[in-house]
């Protein structure tokens, strides 16, 4: 095991974009596939709202890499190949193994570890209260754990490598490395509590009904663990920012839904690419009109689902587009809320794609691919046209990308999902569901209670992982009960453990 240097900044340059729009209907090449994507960091726009690790404070996490099995459920000869795994500890905070004090473990998602130890502040915030040591645990196949030793890209290429790039060898990554955490510090009975956000907050809600003899209990963030299988209508997360625009501007909803059209009017006229290109300063010339608006429903839907209470993306952008003057046409408006977000660049739509980025979209789109099948479209929507899901078509481009199938029916089959309440009222336990309604894949996520142990807390005003984001002095009233609630429940959790660990030692 080797010692890194400590982790840096959570400010990426990298994350300009978070796909979230919906699939299209007849595409064969996965390239021209809007793939849904779940991740907690914010979009650039929005990064410098977030909390910030002090370099002073870097020295308290410590990189580490752990030799992990790279397929735990095989006993092939090459089953047994070990890969580095990288994992940061923070032991500032750490009450010790004698204590008991407890194990805070991040469960990594789709992106390099390095921004989740900014971005999560709500462990760090916490950690000194519960006296805990503070875990994240990087995803195999993302950032430096890549297994073979090889670049992100060859791994990819490489079907027999990708085969073991699974959500189920994340978990049981997570669990060894656990595991192997408490025997190296002597900690049998200090208890663990893994956190997740997005799709790493369904990763520790499904962590701790895989492995509840690790996990403790779970701290699922905008998990949106019922968007599969046909759960929820396809249609649920852009229905969602329909609703955020509308309720925040009615006039704001109606120019965007007027506008699609336009950008077909416009695109049909001779030298309509070349008009539209100059309109929204596209860094390079368009090559269709599904190009532009691919960018708008995306930007629309960050929009919606960062809409953050200090920054109110969704409000500037509103303000934007009713403020232009109408003389200057429809698109016209519609680029004064483009360019109210992201601010005043040399150009917009397509701009280049950093290797980072493109790595989390690539393994997003394995993901997709392979397993985490959303089936994202849109239908009846008062602000976007309709796109909707089609199975056989995207089966097809995942075919032409990656040479398989996708599983659709794969997540609710080993983690469960149709009858939830039914089935975890009595089966699970020490699980908070975490959601504010703003964000659209709330849509997807668990919003009432199943039991007195396995709880839904979610805010009307609340946007997607905003509660283990850090705090901040302006954070709403609300934002700060949310929090307390949380750890309000951890802290009992804690106490039925510790009571019930005298009882047996008695």
């Amino acid at each position: 095991m080797t010692t890194d240097p400590g982790m840096s900044s959570h400010h990426c340059l990298w994350i300009t974009l978070i796909l979230l729009s919906a699939f299209v209907a007849t595409a064969h090449n996965l390239d021209d596939v809007d793939i849904p994507k779940l991740r907690m960091s914010r979009p650039e726009f929005l990064q410098g709202l977030a909390p910030i690790i002090e370099a002073s404070v870097t020295k308290d996490f410590v990189t580490f890499f752990y030799n992990q099995t790279l397929d735990h459920f095989n006993y092939r000869p090459e089953s047994y190949t070990a890969f580095n795994q990288r994992y940061v500890v923070n032991s500032k905070y750490w009450g010790g193994a004698k204590s008991g004090a407890p194990i805070f473990a991040f469960l990594g998602a789709e992106a390099p570890i390095d921004g989740d130890i900014g971005n999560a502040g709500f462990l760090t915030d916490n950690a000194p209260q519960f006296r805990a040591i503070l875990v994240y645990i990087e995803h195999r196949f993302y950032g430096e754990s890549i297994p073979y030793g090889m670049t992100f890209a060859k791994a990819l290429r490489d079907a027999n490598t990708r085969g073991y790039f699974s959500s189920a060898q994340a978990l049981a990554d997570y669990a060894e490395i656990l595991i192997y955490l408490k025997q190296k510090l002597k900690a049998e009975h200090s208890p663990i509590i893994v956190f997740g956000g997005s799709y790493g907050g369904m990763l520790a809600s499904w962590f701790r009904l895989k492995y509840p003899h690790v996990a403790l209990g779970a701290l699922a963030s905008s998990a949106p663990i019922l968007y599969f299988d046909d759960i929820v209508p396809q249609d649920a997360y852009f229905s969602v920012v329909a609703k955020d625009f509308l309720e925040s501007s009615s006039s704001c909803h109606q120019t965007i839904r007027r506008s699609w059209e336009e950008i077909d009017r416009v695109a049909s006229e001779p030298h309509g690419l070349t008009k539209l290109s100059n309109t929204f300063k596209t860094c390079s010339p368009l090559k269709s009109s599904s190009e532009l608006k691919k960018y708008l429903r995306t930007l629309y839907a960050q929009v919606a689902q960062y809409n953050d209470p200090s920054a109110q993306p969704l409000k500037l952008m509103c303000n934007a587009i009713n403020g232009a003057s109408p003389r200057n046409g429809l698109l016209l408006k519609i680029f004064a809320g483009l360019v109210a977000i992201n601010g005043n660049l040399t150009c917009y739509v397509n701009s280049p794609t950093s290797a980072t980025l493109a790595q989390t979209l690539l393994g997003w789109s394995w993901q997709t691919c392979s397993e985490m099948v959303i089936p994202m479209g849109i239908t009846r929507n008062t602000m976007f046209p309709p796109k909707p899901f089609n199975l056989n078509s995207f089966s097809k481009a995942c075919e032409s990308k990656f040479g398989l199938t996708p599983r659709p029916h794969w997540i609710t089959t080993y983690f469960g999902g149709h009858d939830t309440k039914l089935i975890l009222r009595r089966f699970a336990s020490n699980i908070i569901f975490s959601n504010g309604l703003q964000d659209p894949y709330s849509s997807g996520g668990v919003l009432k209670n199943i039991s007195s142990t396995v709880v839904a807390i979610h805010t009307t005003k609340g946007s997607h992982t905003l509660d283990i984001l850090g705090a901040k002095k302006s954070d709403p009233s609300w934002l700060v009960e949310q929090r307390k609630t949380e750890v309000e429940i951890m802290k009992m959790w804690l106490a039925t453990y510790y009571a019930d660990l005298r009882t047996f030692r008695n």
